[in-house]
């Protein structure tokens, strides 16, 4: 249930701060599998004509509500970025039902056979499917501040963003950046998690440094269509992105193209 993969006390853990003057993150702690700290995070964008997008929602607290309000609180579009990162997207409709739902294809009927009180049946405005990703359009807003891919060819289906007036690519689970220090940064240092053997492997498979996540990537993430996968990251190489901002894991805040460039050096190059 969702209750289980949110934390108790959101506004006591969760770290607002602002990446760009137009890009703002909210990191949460996060235990995958209830064992291994990968943290979570949302997004928000204020995209050049004040309409606010938001990536990954995560809980809506009165700290979250007072920086949209800096912000101009016009939200007007709720990304789900794949079918893992959506058991918010309700509350914040709620509050903006004037928001747009966005997100991959098979999440909404994903949603919509859940029995969980916090996941609603809303529809959805935009559905992201592999024969029409490229013609996919949200709104003329939308689609001037934002490039899409839409990784169709990756297990989780993802949606990746790349804001271009402050050249950050926002994605979810396209690559972890572990470990997850800022997600568990106000978290007290005796309720912080203490990985185990099988927890620590997961982490070292998880970061973009030497070559496990890379191993990751080609022989398990994309296998089922690597060859989609590998369109969809040659693309995404082709943007001029400074910044990373990942759902799980650290901010990637300098150096960004040359880390994506890395982890995903087998699927830009192919693999000898």
């Amino acid at each position: 249930m969702s209750s289980t993969l949110i934390p108790a006390n959101p506004s006591d853990v969760m770290v607002i701060r602002d990446v760009t003057p137009n890009v703002v993150t909210l990191t949460v702690p996060f235990l995958r599998f209830g064992k291994v700290p990968i943290g979570g995070r949302g997004t928000i964008v204020r995209l050049t004509s004040g309409a606010l997008a938001v990536f990954s929602p995560v809980a809506l607290t009165p700290e979250v509500k007072s920086k949209l309000e800096s912000f101009g609180n016009n939200v007007q579009y709720l990304i789900a970025p794949d079918i893992e990162h959506h058991i918010f997207i309700s509350d914040w409709k709620t509050a903006f039902p004037a928001a747009k739902i966005i997100g991959p294809e098979g999440l909404p009927e994903k949603r919509k056979a859940q029995t969980d009180e916090k996941i609603g049946k809303e529809d959805f405005d935009v559905v992201y499917k592999p024969n029409t990703k490229r013609t996919t359009s949200v709104s003329p807003e939308f689609d001037a501040d934002f490039e899409v891919e839409y990784v169709d060819g990756h297990a989780n289906k993802e949606i990746v963003l790349f804001y271009k007036p402050d050249k950050v690519l926002i994605e979810a689970d396209l690559f972890f950046n572990l470990p997850a220090t800022e997600a568990y940064s106000r978290v007290p240092e005796a309720d912080k998690p203490k990985p185990g053997f099988v927890a620590k492997l997961f982490m070292s498979a998880q970061k973009v440094e030497g070559n496990g996540q890379k191993r990751l990537l080609w022989h398990a993430i994309s296998r089922g269509n690597r060859s989609s996968f590998n369109e969809s990251v040659q693309r995404i190489a082709t943007w001029d992105f400074n910044i990373v901002i990942p759902c799980h894991g650290d901010v990637i805040e300098s150096g960004a193209k040359g880390v994506f460039e890395q982890v995903f050096e087998w699927h830009l190059k192919g693999r000898k």
